[in-house]
C-alpha cells in the first residue's frame, strides 16, 4: 500500500497547539507519509509548544519579521510554500483555523492541486471586520477545501448554509481539547516566580488577556478598568500575561503596573497558562482559544468582544460576551466576584467542544478521503451544540 502524502502547515502558537495531537496521530501511522512545515509566523512562541508536545517541524520557513504587514506575510508564505509543495507533491494539505499562514497555505496547496483539509472549519462571526482578517481567511479556506473538519454541529450548519456538501463535512470536536487534557494531566511548575508567589499569597485569582487588533484603541481605558477592579479587590491576584506586541504593553501597563496584586508578565508557556487557568476563578479575555479552553476547565469567562465565532460557549453558559466597554467590564466582573450563585452557574456549565478524541476522528476522516481503513479508539461523538 502506498501511503497518502500529507503536508501539515502551521505558523502560530494556537495552530501548533491545536495541530500537535493531529501530527502525533499522523506520525504514528504507516498509512500516511507526513511532512510538517512551520512558517515561523510566531517564532518566539513556537519553540515551547513543540517541546511540550514532543514534535519538531520537518521544515521551518523562517518567515518571522517584526511589524510585517499582512500582505508581506502572505506573499512570502506563498512563495516559500510553493517550493516545498513542488518538491513534496502532497496528496493533501492540512491547515488549522484562520491565520494568515492557514490562508496562504490553503491557496498554495490548492494551486498545486493538493486536497485542502481544514481543521476547525465552519466558525463564523458573520462580520468581515471582526475578527480581522480571520473571518475572511476562514471563509476563503472553506471555498477551496475538500474536507471540512468542524468542532461542533453549529459550525457544520454554517458550512451547509454556505452551500458546502454535507458529505465533505465531519464533526470531530475541537483538537484543542485533546491538547488541553493532555497538558492538564501533566505536572507543571511556574518559571515566573511572581506568578508562583501570587498563587501562594492570594486565594482568589483573575486572569486578563487581550491581543485582538480591534481592541487596541480601547486598551488603555480597559487597563484603567482592570486597575479599578484590582484596587477594589485587593485580596485577589490579577494575572496579566501580555502578548509580545509592544503596542499592547504600552497601552495596558499604565493602568495596572503600580498595583501590588497585579502580576504582569510576558506570554506564559502553554502548560503554565493552562495550570494557571485551573487555579483561577475568572478570566477576562478577547481570545478565541480561551473561549474553548475555559469551558473544559469550568472557568467562567467574560469575553470583551462585540462578536464571536464561538457562540456555543455562550449558549452553554460558561462564557459571557460583554464587549470592550470599561464600565461594563467592571460591573460584570464585580457581579461574578461578589455573587457566588452567578459564579457557580457559569462554572458548572457544559463543555461544548469535545471529549479529547478529535485528533483520532481527524485522522479517520483523512483516511476516508483516500479510501484507507483507519482504526481508532475514539467513541462516537455526541455534540450538544
Amino acid at each position: 500500500m502506498t501511503p497518502a502524502k500529507i503536508m501539515v502547515v502551521y505558523g502560530t502558537r494556537p495552530e501548533a497547539i491545536k495541530l500537535a495531537p493531529v501530527i502525533k496521530e499522523l506520525r504514528a501511522r504507516d498509512e500516511f507519509e507526513t511532512l510538517v512545515v512551520s512558517t515561523g509566523q510566531h517564532r518566539e512562541m513556537l519553540a515551547q509548544v513543540t517541546e511540550l508536545f514532543g514534535f519538531q517541524p520537518d521544515i521551518d520557513l523562517g518567515l518571522m519579521h517584526r511589524k510585517q504587514p499582512l500582505n508581506r506575510i502572505m506573499s512570502r508564505a506563498l512563495k516559500r510554500l510553493d517550493k516545498v509543495l513542488k518538491e513534496f507533491k502532497p496528496d493533501a494539505l492540512i491547515v488549522q483555523g484562520d491565520t494568515s499562514t492557514a490562508a496562504s497555505a490553503a491557496i498554495a496547496g490548492f494551486n498545486r492541486e493538493a486536497k485542502i483539509v481544514h481543521v476547525e472549519a465552519g466558525l463564523r462571526s458573520f462580520d468581515l471586520s471582526s475578527p480581522f482578517p480571520e473571518e475572511a481567511n476562514r471563509k476563503l479556506i472553506s471555498a477551496i477545501a475538500s474536507l471540512h473538519l468542524t468542532p461542533t454541529n453549529r459550525a457544520k450548519d454554517n458550512l451547509i448554509a454556505e452551500g458546502i456538501s454535507e458529505d465533505a463535512i465531519v464533526v470531530t470536536g475541537n483538537t484543542v481539547i485533546d491538547a488541553l487534557l493532555e497538558t492538564a494531566a501533566k505536572e507543571s511548575y511556574f518559571t515566573n516566580t511572581s506568578v508562583e508567589d501570587a498563587l501562594r499569597n492570594f486565594d482568589r485569582r483573575v486572569i486578563f488577556t487581550s491581543h485582538r487588533r480591534e481592541n487596541l484603541d480601547s486598551l488603555a481605558r480597559i487597563g484603567v478598568a482592570l486597575g479599578t477592579l484590582a484596587e477594589r479587590y485587593s485580596d485577589t491576584a490579577f494575572f496579566v500575561p501580555m502578548h509580545l506586541n509592544p503596542r499592547i504593553r504600552e497601552r495596558l501597563l499604565p493602568g495596572v503596573e503600580h498595583l501590588p496584586n497585579v502580576v504582569a508578565t510576558g506570554p506564559l508557556p502553554y502548560d503554565e497558562f493552562i495550570h494557571l487557568m485551573k487555579q483561577s476563578d475568572l478570566i477576562i479575555t478577547d481570545s478565541g482559544g480561551v473561549q474553548e479552553e475555559a469551558p473544559a476547565l469550568g472557568l467562567p469567562a467574560l469575553l470583551i468582544r462585540d462578536t464571536t465565532e464561538r457562540p456555543e460557549a455562550i449558549e452553554a453558559g460558561v462564557v459571557k460576551m460583554i464587549g470592550p466597554d470599561p464600565d461594563t467590564i467592571i460591573s460584570e466582573a464585580t457581579e461574578l466576584l461578589d455573587n457566588p450563585n452567578a459564579h457557580a452557574a457559569m462554572r458548572n456549565a457544559v463543555n461544548p467542544y469535545g471529549d479529547g478524541h478529535a485528533a483520532e476522528r481527524t485522522v479517520k476522516a483523512l483516511g476516508d478521503l483516500f479510501n484507507l481503513t483507519i482504526e481508532t479508539q475514539a467513541p462516537a461523538l455526541r455534540p450538544r451544540f
